[in-house]
């Protein structure tokens, strides 16, 4: 599992998560878990999340699949290059030690590999030139992100030759917003590495799901007859596109404190507390 582990470091989506800096690359880890293993999947990922805590290992946001394939987590890490990848997994590995010893790697490798069905780990890059509305600085990043709690994230794979174009036509939507609902924020990225064909990404994070309800309307933006040449023009150049809803799994989470520091209360749970068991039941239970 360190592929799968370490992959909390190469984990939106339209969601990010790392460094103090938002970077160029989003490290997506997916996981599939067994529906019968759910608590268990829980369980473990609450160990790796609170040891990383702890140790100020390595940062990430899980994202669970409300609307799409079933218990499907997606585990989100912000990357500023390749090199943070290493230095990401390196942090999360230090943190497993020093919280189980050296041997702790191991074991909670294999106790996650027995939740899951399958996983698969997908580096994307940031296409802040395809992206609506990308925040203006680090701070407004954060904020967003801070008070999001929801993700809806549409995938669209281009045919094979037509990137260009899409992305020509992708630039058509971007303009609509900026100019025509310029508080909309829509998060564009790219696959680069971990699945085939040119695959974008755009994510748009709100605080509730009743906020997708105030989403901009494109025929409204562009107009009816530029819509209806961009719509053509989508059929001509996607071979396909997915639309899903995720709600920001925080107990899952280790987000960087740029992004935690907005929502504490949200970002940082407390464990369940045990309830100790009274003497009288205890001693009914015992048979004492």
């Amino acid at each position: 599992m360190k592929r799968l582990l370490t992959s909390c470091i190469l984990a939106v989506f339209a969601a990010p998560f790392a460094s103090a800096q938002m970077g160029d690359y989003l490290d997506v880890f997916v996981a599939k878990v067994k529906p019968e293993k759910r608590a268990d999947f829980d369980a473990v990922n609450r160990r790796i999340t609170e040891a990383n805590r702890k140790a100020r290992g390595d940062t990430w946001i899980a994202f669970e699949v409300m609307y799409g394939e079933s218990n499907t987590i997606y585990f989100v890490s912000q990357r500023k290059d390749y090199a943070a990848v290493d230095a990401g997994t390196t942090a999360f590995e230090n943190a497993i030690k020093e919280a189980y010893g050296p041997g702790g790697m191991k074991k909670m490798e294999q106790d996650f590999n027995n939740t899951i069905i399958s996983s698969r780990g997908v580096l994307r890059r940031r296409r802040p030139d395809l992206s609506m509305n990308f925040p203006k600085d680090e701070q407004a990043y954060n904020k967003l992100v801070g008070g999001a709690r929801w993700l809806r994230t549409i995938r669209v794979q281009a045919k094979p030759g037509h990137a260009e174009d899409f992305e020509n036509l992708a630039k058509q939507v971007k303009a609509a917003y900026e100019q025509g609902a310029p508080s909309w924020t829509v998060l564009a990225s790219q696959t680069v590495a971990g699945e085939p064909g040119a695959v974008y990404y755009f994510s748009s994070l709100q605080p509730s799901l009743a906020a997708f309800d105030s989403s901009p309307s494109l025929l409204k933006l562009m107009g009816n007859e530029a819509f209806f040449k961009w719509e053509k023009g989508s059929a001509d150049t996607v071979i396909t596109s997915e639309t899903l809803l995720f709600r920001i799994v925080p107990e899952l989470s280790n987000a960087p404190e740029e992004i935690a520091s907005t929502s504490p209360e949200f970002w940082r749970p407390k464990a369940p507390a045990t309830t100790k068991m009274k003497p009288a039941a205890q001693a009914a239970k015992t048979g004492q």
